[in-house]
């Protein structure tokens, strides 16, 4: 209205109709109270959003903030479980180790064992040979004396033999 009313040249004035300013201003008036009704209800809607977008955004952080302790206690878990299996790892290891140093023990303890037991069954083998070979040169030189001796008697019996047969004298054969 002020921009179309006429303007008094050479000054900054304008020259406004007053009853159609007035009727203006009475609408301004009658409408005034509805659009500042209006502009709280607005408000009001702008600040219940805000509201509850902050309430959403806390329900999302505490979500959020209960995944992360709950990601943290998993992941302690995990920790512990794999610690746990750390240690129970390395005390299968150490166990197995410690079976393995007895067991390499025992088994040099009867390597040596059997090594003592063979060499007694070889010194025991070599005494019984020994005394086998002993009674059998004992008894063959038994025997061979026995041979000789029954030699040596036929040795004289032949000898006595003969020396009978050359004293005595010829017999006299007559065979006519």
């Amino acid at each position: 209205m002020v921009l179309a009313s006429p303007h008094i040249p050479l000054t900054r004035r304008t020259l406004v109709d007053e009853e159609q300013l007035l009727d203006q201003l009475d609408l301004v008036r009658v409408h005034l109270p509805s659009v500042f009704q209006e502009a709280q209800a607005i408000v009001q809607q702008k600040k219940e959003i805000i509201l509850q977008a902050e309430q959403h955004a806390e329900r999302i952080v505490q979500a959020a903030q209960v995944r992360a302790a709950q990601i943290l206690n998993e992941m302690d878990i995990i920790q512990l479980a794999e610690l746990e299996a750390k240690q129970i790892r390395q005390q299968v290891q150490h166990e197995f180790e410690v079976q393995k140093e007895q067991n390499s023990a025992e088994i040099d303890q009867i390597r040596f064992q059997a090594q003592q037991e063979l060499e007694q069954m070889r010194l025991a083998a070599l005494a019984e040979a020994d005394e086998i070979q002993k009674g059998a040169d004992e008894y063959a030189d038994h025997v061979l004396q026995n041979i000789e001796q029954q030699l040596n008697d036929m040795l004289r019996i032949i000898s006595n033999g003969r020396q009978q047969l050359q004293q005595e004298p010829p017999p006299n054969h007559n065979f006519s």
